[in-house]
């Protein structure tokens, strides 16, 4: 999924009115933000941050230190070790350390839904579609 469609859902998940127009910088397509009341906003975790302030849904950021750290960690992983990521084997391993960290836990960060959450979420689905197609496939032609 692209990162201005994430944004967008990010957007209507959060109550937001649309019109929020998102352009692609580089040779990795990193979403930009054109504010209407200063510079542009570039970056994923930029933008979404900026977006849940916009809504005052900051809980989504964290409600203690600890927590606000925790919810950083996790989209700062999001962006250096979920995206660009398409080899199997390096996909492989990514889900199943997040299934051990996750194993006593109901959300990123213990018990509080957080955006780290959400793009955590958008930046897993594309991997977790392409695996149920492959099984699927796999499924259908062991028939």
């Amino acid at each position: 999924m692209a990162a201005a469609a994430e944004l967008t859902l990010l957007e209507k998940s959060l109550g937001l009115s649309k019109g929020n127009k998102y352009s692609a910088q580089g040779e990795r397509q990193i979403p930009v933000l054109q504010t209407n009341n200063g510079p542009s906003l570039t970056g994923l975790t930029t933008i979404a941050a900026h977006l849940v302030k916009q809504a005052n849904k900051e809980y989504l950021l964290g409600s203690t230190a600890e927590e606000k750290a925790i919810v950083q960690q996790w989209l700062e992983y999001r962006v250096t070790r979920v995206d660009g990521h398409s080899n199997k084997d390096d996909i492989r391993t990514l889900l199943k350390d997040l299934n051990s960290y996750l194993e006593d836990k109901v959300y990123l960060t213990g018990y509080n839904f957080t955006l780290a959450d959400i793009l955590l979420y958008y930046g897993l689905h594309r991997f977790i579609n392409k695996f149920q197609r492959v099984q699927g496939e796999i499924n259908r032609s062991s028939r």
